[in-house]
């Protein structure tokens, strides 16, 4: 299974990919989002191209108690959106603290694909993979 980690960001969307059964997570590039919350045309096309089964989103949830706020409603309906525009599964997982995580990891990397990494591994620990 191909899984595709995304992080949302308010200017860019960071990318992240694994595969299921492999213990490795690997920075998969960033799409510029644009004036709107419409899924951008170079997102749609990785998803197909990489045959990806399976989205995880990462929820923007408050550091304190864990609540909703706005960013987390943008999510929610980009999230909507592109599972509609892709037909993959989208899923979330808890995003508090991995822009901090990615400040910390190492590599060639982009910040996003960083975050987006993070999100996978959060995602991937949380699952028992």
């Amino acid at each position: 299974m191909n899984i595709l980690g995304v992080d949302f960001g308010t200017k860019r969307i960071g990318l992240a990919w694994m595969q299921t059964g492999l213990d490795i997570v690997l920075p998969f590039g960033v799409v510029e989002r644009g004036s709107q919350n419409d899924v951008p045309d170079a997102l749609l096309q990785c998803i197909k191209t990489e045959k990806i089964t399976k989205i995880v989103l990462g929820l923007p949830y408050t550091l304190e108690d864990k609540s909703e706020n706005q960013n987390t409603q943008r999510v929610r309906e980009f999230a909507k959106k592109l599972a509609d525009a892709s037909g993959v599964l989208v899923v979330f997982t808890d995003e508090r603290l991995t822009s901090f995580e990615a400040d910390n990891m190492g590599g060639e990397a982009s910040r996003d694909e960083k975050a987006a990494m993070a999100i996978l591994h959060t995602y991937k620990d949380e699952q028992g993979m």
